[in-house]
């Protein structure tokens, strides 16, 4: 007969938020409650604390700046991938890997999507 195979889960889970300023800083009072810590830094910091770098306010930036500008752009516009392709014509699975790093952006795809998006094309560089 086979043992159990299946590994427990972790008691630990991360979990990130996006919201106006005023509600983060209504969650991280909360979190505190609970005991909860900023898992980039180990600890949450003071609720005034304002001066983030980009990189420590969103650590992929400093690998995938252009992926992460993408996925931002959808986000506010409200476009799926799906949506985000055909108003550009780049196949979505290129529009995924972009998002993830493993693709690379070069100028025209970037204007294309600058275009789509509303943003300067400078950004997915």
């Amino acid at each position: 007969m086979l043992g159990h195979t299946k590994k427990r889960h972790t008691e630990e889970v991360e979990a990130r938020f996006i919201g106006t300023p005023e509600n983060i800083r209504k969650l991280r009072r909360a979190a505190r409650a609970f005991n909860v810590v900023d898992a980039t830094k180990g600890k949450l910091p003071p609720e005034d604390e304002k001066n983030w770098t980009m990189e420590e306010a969103f650590p992929e930036m400093a690998w995938n700046a252009g992926g992460v500008s993408i996925r931002g752009g959808r986000a506010k516009e409200g476009l799926t991938q799906r949506q985000l392709a055909e108003l550009t014509g780049i196949p979505q699975r290129h529009i995924s890997e972009m998002e993830n790093g493993k693709r690379p952006i070069g100028k025209e795809l970037a204007r294309k999507l600058a275009k789509a998006l509303k943003v300067d094309y400078r950004v997915f560089l």
